[in-house]
């Protein structure tokens, strides 16, 4: 998929392509432009199943949701910083607010039951968990590569306790096909990381 081919302002052709070349950064490594383009495809594939969205503001907020990411915990304010600024004039000022609503909420992952949008957005996002088994494992070492900086035993305590935070949860996914489709294989294969990471840190 291209991720261009889902580019809803068509009028705005120089937003997309600097958007676009934030996630094709070569420094990148799971959120780059694979990442966003997986994300619009999980939201398309949402759409087909019957769930309702609004799709302007949730796939503009799946083109910033990542839009600036260098590992520090404010990324997802500053991706949503840069939504506010650059679609003015673009869209109406709620539907502005409603994209870096959005990207906001890709921090915690935690939208109301109410919120379809929001429940759209969070799942599509963390579709990747419920990959193939191969794909799961490429996921997992390109995460490594953007925590290069940090020595193993660092890495490995700190995502040991993301992929135990997330085995936690009562549910990972919101929308009712993501829950059936979705749920069982992210678990299973959060379950089988975290038993490798768990045994390689003693």
């Amino acid at each position: 998929m291209d991720p261009a081919d889902h580019w809803p302002l068509p009028d705005a052709p120089e937003l997309r392509d600097a958007l676009h070349a934030a996630y094709a950064d070569p420094s990148r490594g799971y959120h780059d432009a694979q990442h966003l383009a997986e994300v619009l495809r999980r939201l398309s594939e949402l759409a087909r199943a019957g769930f309702v969205y609004d799709p302007v503001p949730v796939v503009l907020a799946a083109w910033f949701h990542d839009a600036v990411y260098d590992g520090e915990r404010d990324a997802e304010e500053r991706s949503a910083a840069w939504a506010e600024h650059a679609l003015v004039g673009l869209l109406s000022d709620v539907e502005v607010a409603e994209v870096a609503r959005l990207v906001r909420l890709t921090e915690t992952h935690d939208p109301a039951p109410d919120d379809a949008n929001g429940c759209a957005l969070s799942d599509a996002d963390l579709a990747i968990l419920a990959s193939p088994a191969e794909r799961y494992a490429a996921y997992a070492a390109a995460v490594r590569v953007e925590y290069a900086h940090l020595d193993d035993a660092t890495f490995l305590a700190g995502r040991a306790r993301v992929l135990q935070n997330l085995t936690a949860k009562e549910r990972l996914f919101r929308t009712p096909y993501a829950l059936e489709r979705w749920e069982a294989p992210a678990r299973a294969n959060l379950e089988h990381e975290l038993a490798g990471l768990l045994a390689r840190i003693g």
